[in-house]
């Protein structure tokens, strides 16, 4: 399918889904099965289609990622909408399969709905991540959403792993977030946040964005945030809140013999800090080691937590790390 690229209006530039005019394109929807399986107790069903006439794209995606002898693989990728995994990749072997998420109209506008659901079964290691950064986009009045599910079964390993948010000034949106770990599997994820365009000068002065993370092992919490981000609100500039930062990043590791090696991989993670110098902080808590960054450079986010993505990664999956190839296209 042909996504058409962006045209300029006199409001500025419109998402690809749309007419000069603000119009909504009217593309057809559609549906693709790729090596169908029995969908699996941990994954729902497929939700209802929208109309074609529906003013907003409503996408979803669901993968099952598999072991087969000593093998990865990608047993369910089903999605509707624009929003797919192209291929398995396996640049370390077999063992780890890598997944690019893929959303073709490149940023979320009003009204636009996003489902995520990813799998991990019984002894399979999973690693996905995204071409660049996503985007929300300026919204006309109606919220924005991006949901995701991610699960980890018996002895498996999911590394989430996803390029930073541009939450456009204007934006009105939601994004929920919920991670369900078994008792033995291991799981490493970050997220980084930028609240308007730093390097167009652009603050986030008007609209919303709404966050939720939660993550549970055994059915038990062991983290949830809710957070809520008002264009108009003072805790953006207070010292007790953003502190007049733009960027925000989380980065979580959980794995079965974290309790034990905590106060070693603390003390090895704390020897780095972000090259910009923002404000940074490192602890563990019951069941998770969970890093903070706060400043103004996404940049300088990713690259720290990809620094400490390499000393946590040899000892949460005991692998090294190498950098997936799409990070330096």
């Amino acid at each position: 399918m042909h996504f058409p690229p962006f045209e300029r209006s006199k409001g500025g530039i419109n998402p690809p889904d749309c007419h000069a005019d603000g119009r909504r394109l009217r593309i057809p929807a559609y549906s693709c099965v790729f090596r169908p399986a029995p969908i699996s107790a941990t994954l729902l069903p497929m939700t209802s289609r929208l109309p074609h006439a529906s003013p907003a794209w409503h996408a979803e995606l669901q993968l099952r990622f598999a072991r087969s002898g000593e093998r990865t693989v990608l047993r369910e990728n089903r999605h509707f909408g624009p929003l797919r995994v192209q291929k398995a990749l396996y640049p370390e072997g077999d063992a780890v399969c890598q997944t690019i998420l893929l959303h073709p109209p490149s940023g979320i506008a009003g009204g636009d709905q996003l489902q995520i659901r990813a799998a991990v079964e019984n002894g399979a290691h999973a690693q996905l991540t995204t071409p660049g950064a996503g985007k929300w986009y300026r919204s006309g009045g109606a919220d924005a959403g991006q949901q995701i599910e991610l699960s980890v079964g018996d002895g498996a390993t999911l590394e989430w792993l996803p390029q930073e948010s541009i939450v456009f000034d204007g934006a009105r949106a939601h994004m929920r977030t919920r991670v369900s770990l078994a008792a033995d599997s291991r799981f490493i994820g970050w997220d980084v946040l930028c609240l308007g365009r730093a390097a167009s000068g652009e603050r986030f002065l008007s609209g919303r964005f709404d966050l939720f993370y939660r993550i549970d092992r055994g059915g038990t919490p062991l983290w949830i945030e809710r957070g809520r981000f008002d264009g108009s609100d003072p805790m953006l500039a207070s010292p007790a809140g953003w502190a007049g930062a733009t960027v925000c990043g989380t980065l979580v590791t959980s794995f079965p013999e974290l309790p034990v090696q905590a106060a070693q991989l603390l003390e090895d993670c704390r020897r780095t800090a972000p090259v910009d110098g923002a404000s940074h902080a490192i602890t563990a808590l019951p069941g998770l080691l969970m890093a903070r960054y706060l400043g103004n450079n996404s940049e300088a986010a990713r690259l720290w937590f990809a620094a400490l993505w390499a000393i946590i990664r040899p000892v949460c999956c005991g692998r090294a790390a190498l950098t997936p190839r799409i990070w330096n296209t």
